[in-house]
C-alpha cells in the first residue's frame, strides 16, 4: 500500500513537477486505481493552471476524473501501453494518464494535465472556455486560465511524458525502498521486542527507545553518568536500573538529595563524622559514601551544591578517598557516582558556580530524559499503568478514561512530568468513587482550562462553525488512529461513538489508509 501524502514532500518529485510547470505549464495529479485524488491538500498544493485549482477543488470534476482514470486504466491494462494521453471532455484540455504498478498490480495514477495534444489551439481554448464557464468559473480565472494551456507537439510531447513516467517510476522505487525498510524493522521487532517497559520506566516513543538503547550499552561499566531532567521526569528510576543491571547491583545502592541540607549536615551525611566533632556528635557515625563502598551512590540535585562541597566531591571522584568530619585519617571507598540535576551544568560552569573539572568528572556519560510533553504517545500506556496500580492498591475495579479526558491529557504540556500525571490519576480514581468510566468533567480545572485554550488556539478561528467543528473531529480521528494503531474498536470505545459510525467518518474524511506515517 502507499503513503500517497509524502509525494508532495519528495524532492525529486518536487524538481520533476517545477519543470513541468516552468515548461509547458502542465499540472500533476495523484490519484487511486479508482481514479479517487490522494495526496491531495487543497489549498496547500500550488499548481501552475488555475482552472486546474478550481477544477480538483470541486466533487463532480473530481467524479468525472475518477470515471476517467479508471477507464484509463482498463484501457492500459488491455492494451499494455506505458500511458495514456486523451481528452477530458467535461473540460476540454487533455490529460496523460500514467500507471504506477507494483508488483504487477495497478496501484495508482500520475496524471499530467492541463495541455493540448493538436494544433487547433483556438477551437480548443473556446471549448475550455465553455466549459470552465458550466462549471462556475469567473471571467477573470477563465482568461487566466487559457492562457497556460499548450499546445505540446510530438517532439515535445515525448519529453513531458518521459518526465512524469519518471514521477511514476520514483513513486514505484520509494515505496519499495519503504517496504524494505518496514519489513527489515518488522524483523528486528520480532528478535528483539518492541520494549514498552524498561524496569520499572514505561513508555514506547522514539526518546524512551533512543534511553533504554543507551541503558543496555552502559550495563556492565563502571563510568560515572550524568542524568539531566525536569522534575518528574523519572531520573530516580533511572539511577536504580544502571545499579541494578549492572556487576554492582548486590551491594548497595544509595540516594542522597543534595538540597536536602545545609554544607556542615551534608558534609556529615556524604562523609560521616566521629565522636565529639561538633555539637551533638554523641558517637562516630559512617558517611553514605562508605555505605556505598563497592556499590553505587547517586547524588540527586548535584547542580545545588555549595562550591566548597564542590571540592570536596571532586576529590572523592578523582582519587576515591575522604576524610570524616573531625578526623585526620582518610578513607578510601569504591563507588561508582550516578549523578542527576535538573538545573543546566553548562551555563553554570560558564558562569562560574560549578566547577569545570567537577563536570567533566560527572559527565562522562550523559543521559538526558525526555520531558513528557516531547513523548506524548507513552501518554495512553502510562495512563493505563497508573490505572491499573490505583486499582490494584484500593483493591478495587480498573476504571478507565472516556475519549475526551484522554483528549484533554493530550492538550496539556504537563510541566510536571510523569509524576504529575501520576497524581492527576490517583486523583481521578479518588473523585470518580464507584464510577468505572472517568468523564473529562473531573479533571483538574488547569488541565481542562489549559486545553480548552490550547484548543481554541489551534483550531480554525475563521469561517463556518460547522467546518470548524469537522476539521477538528477529522483531527482527533487521525491522531486516534495513529496512537492506537489502527485499533478501530479501540479508539471507538476512547471516543464514545461506536465503531460502525467511526468506520463512516474515517471513510467520510479518507482517513482509511494504513500507511499514515505513524
Amino acid at each position: 500500500m502507499i503513503n500517497w501524502d509524502d509525494f508532495e514532500h519528495i524532492h525529486v518529485i518536487k524538481k520533476l513537477k517545477h519543470i513541468l510547470h516552468a515548461w509547458w505549464s502542465i499540472d500533476i495529479i495523484f490519484t487511486d486505481e479508482r481514479g479517487h485524488l490522494k495526496g491531495f491538500e487543497g489549498d496547500k498544493i500550488s499548481y501552475a493552471n488555475a482552472a486546474v485549482n478550481y477544477l480538483v477543488n470541486k466533487e463532480v470534476t473530481q467524479n468525472s476524473l475518477a470515471e476517467l482514470v479508471s477507464k484509463s486504466i482498463n484501457d492500459l491494462r488491455q492494451s499494455q501501453n506505458r500511458y495514456l494521453i486523451q481528452k477530458w471532455e467535461a473540460v476540454g484540455f487533455d490529460v496523460c494518464v500514467f500507471p504506477i504498478i507494483i508488483d504487477n498490480d495497478f496501484v495508482g495514477t500520475v496524471v499530467a494535465m492541463g495541455f493540448f495534444k493538436d494544433a487547433q489551439i483556438a477551437q480548443r481554448v473556446s471549448e475550455v472556455r465553455e466549459r470552465l464557464a458550466t462549471f462556475g468559473c469567473s471571467n477573470d480565472l477563465i482568461e487566466k486560465s487559457v492562457s497556460k494551456f499548450q499546445y505540446v507537439d510530438d517532439a515535445n510531447r515525448q519529453h513531458f511524458c518521459e518526465l512524469v513516467e519518471l514521477v511514476a517510476q520514483e513513486i514505484v522505487t520509494l515505496h519499495v525502498e519503504i517496504s524494505s525498510r518496514e519489513n527489515k524493522i518488522s524483523e528486528l521487532n520480532k528478535e528483539l521486542g518492541n520494549r514498552f517497559k524498561y524496569d520499572n520506566m514505561m513508555g514506547k516513543s522514539k526518546p524512551m527507545q533512543s534511553l533504554y538503547a543507551l541503558l543496555d550499552k552502559i550495563k556492565f561499566a563502571d563510568s560515572t553518568v550524568m542524568i539531566q531532567g525536569e522534575n518528574g521526569t523519572g531520573k530516580e528510576l533511572i539511577a536504580k536500573s544502571i545499579h541494578y543491571n549492572s556487576h554492582r547491583k548486590d551491594k548497595a545502592f544509595v540516594i542522597q538529595n543534595c538540597s536536602a541540607f545545609n554544607d556542615n549536615l551534608l558534609e556529615s551525611e556524604l562523609f560521616g563524622h566521629m565522636r565529639g566533632s561538633f555539637t551533638g556528635a554523641l558517637k562516630d557515625k559512617k558517611g553514605l559514601f562508605e555505605m556505598a563502598d563497592k556499590g553505587t551512590f547517586f547524588l540527586d540535585e548535584i547542580g545545588d551544591t555549595s562550591p566548597q562541597m564542590q571540592v570536596k566531591l571532586l576529590r572523592v571522584l578523582q582519587e576515591g578517598t575522604f576524610t570524616p568530619v573531625g578526623s585526620t585519617e582518610m578513607r578510601k571507598v569504591d563507588v561508582r557516582i550516578v549523578a542527576a540535576t535538573n538545573r543546566n551544568l553548562r551555563e553554570m560552569v560558564e558562569q562560574g558556580t560549578f566547577r569545570e573539572d567537577l563536570y567533566y568528572r560527572l559527565n562522562v556519560i550523559n543521559i538526558r530524559v525526555p520531558p513528557l510533553r516531547e513523548r506524548k504517545e507513552d501518554i495512553p500506556l502510562l495512563v493505563e499503568y497508573f490505572l491499573v496500580k490505583s486499582a490494584e492498591s484500593n483493591n478495587k475495579p480498573k476504571k478507565s478514561l472516556m475519549g475526551r479526558a484522554v483528549e484533554k491529557l493530550y492538550d496539556y504540556p504537563w510541566p510536571g512530568n510523569v509524576r504529575e500525571l501520576q497524581n492527576e490519576i490517583e486523583r481521578l480514581c479518588v473523585l470518580a468513587g464507584d464510577e468505572q468510566k472517568i468523564g473529562h468533567e473531573i479533571l483538574s480545572p488547569k488541565i481542562l482550562e489549559l486545553g480548552e485554550k490550547n484548543k481554541v488556539q489551534g483550531s480554525r478561528l475563521h469561517g463556518k462553525l460547522k467546518d470548524a467543528l469537522e476539521d477538528l473531529e477529522r483531527e482527533m480521528i487521525k491522531e486516534g488512529l495513529r496512537r492506537t494503531g489502527w485499533n478501530k474498536s479501540k479508539l471507538a470505545k476512547e471516543l464514545g461513538i461506536s465503531r460502525a459510525g467511526l468506520i463512516m467518518k474515517v471513510e467520510k474524511y479518507g482517513l482509511d489508509k494504513r500507511k499514515i506515517a505513524r
